[in-house]
């Protein structure tokens, strides 16, 4: 019965410690009884073709870990006060098959009170690195010197210094070095000053809207939202009962007139707008606070891409101008470092960053500490500087190796967006079908964004789509490009995918 638990070994990982998983499977669920002996060293050794000394060094982490018993000469057995602890299976009534619902089951359908998941999302095959040109934003091409010192990191947040401060539960507050490299390193490159009291760290800018959506909106509360814009911004307040008002916006972000007077809240996008990549110019931000003060209404910016154009001057983040308190910044630490480790942050006045931590504590109290010490190292030893230094280079570079392929392959299509910016937003000629498009590029091995979603309302337009580069490497750039203009020749009336070929 344990031979169906001896899974094949993964390229990639350690063998002890995929044969301990094996194993303890095995364990857990009464594959062996207590009096049964475990398989010889040497039979499993062969069994799995694997060193004898593989499968004894295992076998004595278990011991030390109080799951196996040794006897000398005898072997290894199971623990027989951890079977009485710990086995789950055993007793536990039949299971319905795999797949098939029990007639007790809650009729779910009844109980949900809302459905995030009918939101029109934007969805990325989990495979992208698998397509040739993944055109795709939001995502970045593997850095082996910066995934390198971020272990150095991790492993010095590890060291017992480090982890006497992040072992224990904070409950509302955050990592107190972290917050000082924001105040130090961060912020004073987008002119902000700011106090300890008047930051708070967060798993990332959509959770940030979250938990200002749960404490500013609601019903009665209009927030206007940049049209085209951030999407996942609209669903979050929308899960709120917040009532939507879409803003024009035009070739230099959003339009500042009389469209903002009934709000209440406005998100907006200044440093790289999302999607258009345009940014908002000082004027028009200056304009943006003036209209806060006259019309009593409050400003969420999210820095997102924050600003480092590649051509021409970076703009002070619209926070660095706001001296009433009406901007609520939200910034992140990650985004284009490392996607998947989720930090962010939100600056704001002293008494909305009060009662934001209070929110928090019934969500998750804290983001976890050692990442929040992992992160204050790499800040406090240079490393997330050279790094933004490093991909705003690479930012610059990818934006002109796009715009002059796009000039030659496609020179009938516009677009915008800013050397500096992770994306272009591509406006198709006439009849052109984003989705179709999408289907076509796909087949060839590029990977877009249809833009239609970014839009608010039932009649969105369909020729519009996203570029993003931070993903695909130089070398891919150019032919990547060519691929979507045989998709698009593909398209042209007459003219079949094997012509286009």
């Amino acid at each position: 019965m344990l031979e169906r638990y001896l899974r094949p070994f993964e390229a990639g990982r350690g063998l002890q410690a995929q044969l301990r998983e094996n194993l303890l499977d095995a364990l857990l669920d009464g594959a062996l009884s207590p009096g049964e002996p475990m398989p010889s060293s040497r039979h499993l050794s062969q069994l799995l073709k694997v060193s004898r000394n593989t499968v004894v060094l295992v076998y004595e982490q278990l011991v030390q870990d109080g799951f196996l018993t040794s006897a000398k000469r005898r072997g290894y057995f199971i623990n027989e006060k951890f079977v009485s602890q710990q086995l789950r299976v055993r007793f536990k009534p039949a299971a319905p098959a795999l797949g098939e619902r029990p007639d007790d089951a809650p009729n779910w359908g009844q109980r949900i009170k809302c459905h995030p998941s009918q939101f029109s999302a934007i969805v990325k095959p989990r495979n992208w690195r698998d397509y040739d040109y993944p055109f795709i934003y939001g995502q970045v091409e593997y850095d082996e010197v910066t995934t390198t010192r971020w272990r150095n990191c991790t492993r010095l947040a590890s060291l017992r210094a480090h982890m006497r401060s992040w072992i224990d539960d904070h409950v509302t507050l955050d990592d107190p070095i972290l917050v000082e490299q924001i105040m130090q390193r961060i912020l004073p490159k987008r002119a902000i000053t700011a106090r300890p009291e008047e930051i708070m760290v967060t798993i990332g800018t959509q959770n940030s809207l979250y938990l200002v959506a749960q404490l500013l909106g609601g019903g009665g509360t209009v927030l206007g939202l940049e049209n085209p814009g951030y999407v996942d911004a609209r669903h979050i307040f929308e899960l709120s009962g917040t009532q939507l008002r879409p803003l024009r916006v035009d070739a230099q972000g959003l339009v500042i007139n009389e469209q903002l007077n009934p709000c209440d809240l406005v998100f907006c996008t200044p440093s790289h707008q999302s999607p258009t990549g345009v940014t908002l110019p000082i004027y028009r931000r200056m304009a943006l606070l003036e209209k806060a003060r006259e019309q009593d209404f409050l400003v969420i910016e999210d820095d997102y891409d924050t600003e480092h154009n590649a051509l021409g001057g970076n703009h002070p983040a619209l926070k660095s101008f706001d001296h009433s308190g009406r901007v609520i910044y939200l910034g992140s630490l990650t985004k284009n470092l490392l996607p998947g480790v989720r930090l962010g942050y939100i600056v704001a006045d002293e008494e909305l960053i009060h009662e934001l931590r209070a929110l928090r504590r019934y969500m998750y109290r804290h983001p976890p500490q050692n990442n929040q010490r992992t992160m204050a190292l790499f800040l406090s030893m240079g490393y997330h500087d050279e790094h933004a230094r490093r991909h705003q280079e690479m930012l610059g570079r990818k934006w002109r190796l796009v715009t002059q392929a796009m000039h030659q392959h496609l020179p009938e299509f516009e677009y915008s967006g800013m050397p500096g910016g992770s994306s272009i937003w591509v406006h198709g000629p006439l009849g052109f079908d984003a989705w179709d498009f999408q289907r076509r590029a796909a087949q060839r091995g590029a990977l877009i964004e249809p833009g239609d979603i970014h839009f608010i309302g039932q009649e969105a337009p369909k020729d519009y789509f996203r570029l993003g580069f931070s993903a695909i490497a130089d070398e891919r750039i150019n032919p990547g490009i060519a691929a979507l203009a045989q998709a698009w020749r593909a398209m042209a009336p007459g003219r079949s995918l094997a012509d286009a070929a």
